[in-house]
């Protein structure tokens, strides 16, 4: 039997090395989302304005929709299992009641600290919603964020109205009542629509 060569043996337990800490990332972050909750201290408090760079190199600014728009910040990363379980579901809510003239828009905030991985991430899941950057993590900082996907509804006035760490099947129809969206265009079949 041959051995593996120096280089080999050397790419193998840096691969074993990185498996333990992304799944100690994983888990402590999981720990996290669980202790934290729903967010409920955020809520009803004028929400940290923010302006980061999006994947097409351009500033957007929290104060841009402030009076016209509500807000819906998905916080996640490339690595985060849960935020990859979620982010096809907010697409196709989004896809599903974001008519011309809606009045919210969905910004996803990655954590990731390589914006490439952000933007292979975002192009394999095609999403239909601004993809913004946050490798330093000074936005999720201001809000709190401690375990991701961390979902946060603003609304015209600049109020947090809703916060929940963690994915749970089902969140598009907690989602849809503080953004005024009749929850029937959640359904097959349902109307095709937005309300509020």
């Amino acid at each position: 039997r041959e051995r593996p060569s120096a280089a080999a043996a050397l790419a193998i337990a840096g691969l074993a090395v990185f498996t333990v800490w992304i799944t100690w990332r994983a888990k402590a972050l999981e720990s996290s989302t669980q202790a934290s909750g729903d967010g409920s201290a955020l809520i009803n408090k004028t929400a940290p304005d923010f302006t980061l760079r999006a994947l097409n190199g351009h500033p957007v600014a929290l104060a841009d929709y402030r009076g016209r728009k509500k807000v819906v910040l998905s916080f996640w990363a490339s690595w985060c299992e849960p935020c990859r379980l979620e982010l096809p579901e907010l697409s196709s809510f989004y896809e599903k009641t974001h008519a011309s003239g809606a009045d919210y828009e969905v910004l996803a905030i990655s954590v990731d600290q390589d914006p490439g991985l952000a933007e292979a991430a975002a192009k394999e899941g095609k999403f239909p919603f601004p993809v913004l950057l946050d490798p330093d993590e000074k936005v999720s900082g201001a809000y709190g964020i401690s375990g991701i996907p961390t979902t946060i509804v603003i609304d015209k006035s600049g109020r947090v109205t809703y916060n929940r760490a963690g994915f749970n099947t089902g969140f598009e129809f907690a989602l849809a009542g503080p953004l005024g969206i009749d929850p029937k265009l959640l359904t097959p079949g349902g109307p095709n629509g937005v309300v509020g």
